[in-house]
């Protein structure tokens, strides 16, 4: 039987293609996805959409119809999940980190270690930067038992792009279900500003902003002048707490002063920090997948997003699972995950 999926539903955007495309190599249950990406300004595959969609009809011998730029229907039929050495290249800036996040919890079923290298950004605006999902996503799905190994060759900004990350992924073994309800005192705040083709000065005044606000010492706060094929600049605040660290990013764009990229990353600090619960909204949006792949478990964040809440309708479609979102205190949500398959 196929599943339907609207794609217009809940947030309408790029996730639903991935999730969808994750849970039906696993389960090799063939979807239909109609207005896809809906809500966007400009709907239908994009590159990045485009190249999550051929990288995992590769890796799970599919046949995809609809698997043209700008189409707002597909039709995804798995066949059989093989691991192997993969690359992949979007050819534009389009986010690497959410092609790899298509493709890892996949091959984690596949039976044998994969390694995939995948060409593009890797620091885009409304994408995870690769820091994020190494150091932040990463840690905690490898308690629940999941193995991902990242590595960063080459930074790519958008518009140019050209970017390079892998990562090795080992079978899923022993699943141990997630607990993570406290935050804890918080150990350490670093403030990074990329800098690739631009000024250094540029960083400088990023990273003076962040430590005058969070009274940072000097050696917490570093400009690092990157390498990469065209201009890009971003700020990265790492919050390493007790239970669990939280990478923020803010990233540059033409025509918008040094200053305001880091009062951006600044906000998004102040805001977690203020929360007090130890997932950030977009980690907790994040987790749901692995933690229904694997033995569930539950967290804490602040209230959910619609993110979150359209990834666990498409997770339901495919998975006998619950997903549960619960305000417990005011602002602070409970998200509990039990697999029943």
């Amino acid at each position: 039987m196929m599943i339907e999926i609207d794609g217009a539903e809940g947030e309408g955007g790029g996730q639903i293609i991935r999730t969808a495309l994750a849970l039906s190599m696993v389960t090799r249950e063939p979807f239909r996805m109609r207005n896809v990406r809906a809500a966007r300004d400009r709907p239908g595959l994009r590159p990045q959409h485009l190249v999550a969609v051929q990288a995992a009809a590769t890796v799970s011998k599919a046949e995809a119809h609809g698997a043209v730029l700008g189409s707002t229907e597909l039709v995804f039929v798995p066949r059989a999940l093989t691991a192997g050495e993969y690359r992949f290249d979007i050819g534009t800036a389009g986010s690497t980190t959410l092609v790899l996040q298509t493709l890892a919890p996949a091959l984690a079923f596949a039976g044998e270690p994969s390694t995939l290298v995948i060409d593009g950004g890797t620091h885009n605006d409304k994408a995870p930067p690769f820091d994020f999902l190494a150091q932040a996503f990463a840690p905690v799905i490898r308690r629940m038992g999941w193995s991902l190994s990242l590595e960063l060759h080459r930074h790519g900004f958008y518009p140019r792009g050209g970017g390079r990350v892998s990562a090795t992924v080992m079978p899923l073994a022993a699943p141990v279900p997630l607990e993570l309800l406290a935050r804890g005192p918080i150990a350490a705040c670093v403030a990074r500003a990329l800098v690739a083709r631009l000024p250094r000065h540029i960083g400088v005044r990023e990273v003076n902003t962040v430590r005058e606000s969070f009274s940072l010492p000097i050696q917490r706060a570093a400009v690092e002048e990157v390498g990469g094929v065209g201009p890009g600049n971003a700020v990265l605040l790492e919050i390493a707490a007790e239970s669990i660290t939280e990478v923020i990013s803010a990233i540059g764009r033409k025509g918008l002063p040094a200053e305001l990229v880091a009062a951006e990353a600044i906000r998004q600090a102040e805001d977690y920090l203020r929360l007090g619960a130890p997932v950030g909204p977009h980690l907790a949006d994040q987790l749901l997948l692995p933690m229904a792949l694997a033995a569930g478990g539950r967290f804490r964040t602040s209230h959910p997003s619609l993110h979150a809440v359209t990834n666990a309708k498409v997770i339901r479609k495919f998975l006998a699972c619950s997903i549960e979102m619960t305000e417990i205190v005011s602002h602070q949500w409970e998200v509990n995950v039990t697999p029943r398959a």
